[in-house]
């Protein structure tokens, strides 16, 4: 018998899984088991949920009393640091099986009576925002105890970029999380990806396409919330490739109330056909924008990028160019300029590549702001596969970021350089000897100064109408030095 037939021993095997029961039981095994074993990763996914830094214990399917009933949680974490205790029930789902709300009231009402800190769900429903719940319960019941959701896509994620990118100090570690990765990613663990848009999305579809969609219609807000589910589902995957935190871009008003998102995203689709979001991704140069056009049938992705602040506007198109050498010749490019309104000119990769000036449409105007577009077709089957909207969505992001956005960077000015002062070379002091030469006379003791030579000048006496005076006398003023003086003063000659 061939080797390559042989089925390598694994730690969490797939096989042998009959039924959701089974599913959904060795999945949560497995999750409780590693997070005790691999310190790293246990620390990663409890932390953000309020948990404080310390030993990891888990159990599953505990029994507890609520009234005259016995209900048995999937699993308990508890997480123990000194005297400082925190624990959470876990209630977990797989494959298509949806959270029920009366399950998760019960799980809270025992938290609350057990003085427990949290409740904690795990499925494939993936909230429209970090933070929301995807299952709607009684406020009231969350007020002395938290409610936290993770999907299973948000679990994989958390693996794999802890695995690959951050890393675990201990190799017997890593092996073991590298089990719940492949465990994770095989179809029969249960632990699906985004792959269904929701019973809504045809009608609505169809809908937005005769133009007849209302803000008022119900099936509408669903759509919306899947939508950001699928921009979510984008940004964990796009985080597990790249190793980092990749988010949803929302507004403070939005996140404190997931409302005014819905609403906001069911009004763009009403009004103009298109459903639209952003992705935030760390040390890019901007956001990634998906722009979904249910009318057109086409998915735009673009980026603003800001333009450089010197240089002519030929340069600052050169600039954005050079950093576009290996991108399709399909993409758009838009200029804005400063103080400009309405929309800027837009041109083709390919023929900017040509003749940068085609960019250009007033050159005393600066540029502001460049936009980098790249548009494709759009599926429109609610599910998974070729021809879906979902892998239409994801695999434009994917291309996007690599073709594109991973290859810009953000305008910086140069640092100002010192103006170096010119250096005036030193000349070499001159040698003076003090030292009596063989052609000096012999030196006097008292040595007079020889008299300067006196100057004179005449003066000249005009008579009032300027003429000059015969008559008048000229006054020849001399100098006369004594032999004790130095300098004397002008003193009057002889009067001839």
């Amino acid at each position: 018998m061939a080797e390559e037939n042989w089925h390598v021993a694994r730690l969490i095997p797939t096989s042998g899984i009959n039924g959701a029961d089974e599913q959904e039981r060795r999945a949560t095994s497995a999750l409780l088991a590693v997070l005790t074993s691999v310190r790293q990763f246990g620390r990663a996914l409890s932390q953000p949920l309020g948990a404080p830094a310390g030993v990891i214990t888990t159990f599953i399917e505990v029994p507890f009393m609520l009234g005259d009933k016995r209900v048995y949680p999937d699993g308990l974490i508890r997480v123990q640091r000194g005297s400082k205790s925190w624990t959470a029930l876990v209630e977990v789902k797989t494959g298509n099986n949806v959270l029920a709300v009366e399950q998760i009231e019960n799980y809270l009402d025992v938290a609350r009576e057990q003085g427990f800190d949290a409740v904690i769900t795990i499925s494939n429903e993936i909230a429209a925002m970090a933070g929301q719940h995807p299952t709607k319960v009684d406020k009231r019941k969350t007020k002395k105890v938290a409610l936290h959701h993770l999907s299973w896509s948000q679990v994989l994620s958390e693996a794999v970029v802890q695995k690959e990118h951050r890393g675990v100090a201990d190799p017997d570690q890593a092996w073991i999380l590298g089990e719940l990765i492949r465990y994770l990613e095989h179809p029969r663990s249960g632990a699906l990806e985004f792959d269904d848009m929701g019973s809504a999305w045809v009608p609505v579809r169809e809908a937005v396409a005769a133009g007849t969609l209302r803000q008022t219609d119900k099936t509408a807000p669903e759509v919306a919330a899947r939508f950001d589910a699928l921009l979510r589902f984008c940004s964990l995957q796009l985080g597990r490739r790249l190793g980092d935190e990749v988010t949803m871009s929302i507004s403070g008003k939005e996140l404190a109330d997931p409302a005014l998102r819905n609403a906001a995203v069911v009004s763009r689709l009403a009004n103009d056909g298109v459903l639209e979001g952003a992705i935030r991704i760390p040390n890019t140069v901007g956001l990634l924008v998906v722009r979904a056009d249910v009318r057109a049938n086409r998915i735009t992705c673009h980026v603003d990028i800001d333009a450089p602040r010197v240089g002519r506007a030929a340069t600052r198109v050169n600039w954005l160019i050079r950093q576009l050498h290996a991108a399709p010749e399909g993409i758009r490019v838009e200029a804005f300029v400063m103080r400009g309104r309405g929309a800027g000119t837009a041109e083709l990769l390919k023929d900017i590549r040509e003749s940068p000036a085609i960019l250009i449409a007033d050159p005393t105007k600066e540029f502001r702001t460049f936009r980098v577009a790249v548009s494709t077709s759009m599926g429109a089957k609610r599910g998974r596969g070729r021809g879906s909207f979902i892998d239409s969505v994801v695999d434009a992001v994917n291309s996007f970021y690599s073709d594109v956005m991973q290859n810009l960077k953000a305008w910086t000015a140069t640092p100002p350089k010192m103006r170096e002062v010119p250096r005036v070379p030193e000349e070499p002091p001159a040698l003076v000897s003090t030292a009596l030469s063989s052609q000096d006379g012999a030196e006097s003791s008292n040595p007079v100064k020889p008299p300067a030579p006196a100057p004179s000048s005449e003066i000249a006496v005009t008579t009032a109408e300027g003429s000059p005076d015969p008559e008048a006398l000229v006054v020849d003023v001399a100098y006369h030095m004594t032999e004790d003086e130095v300098v004397d003063e002008p003193r009057l000659a002889t009067i001839r």
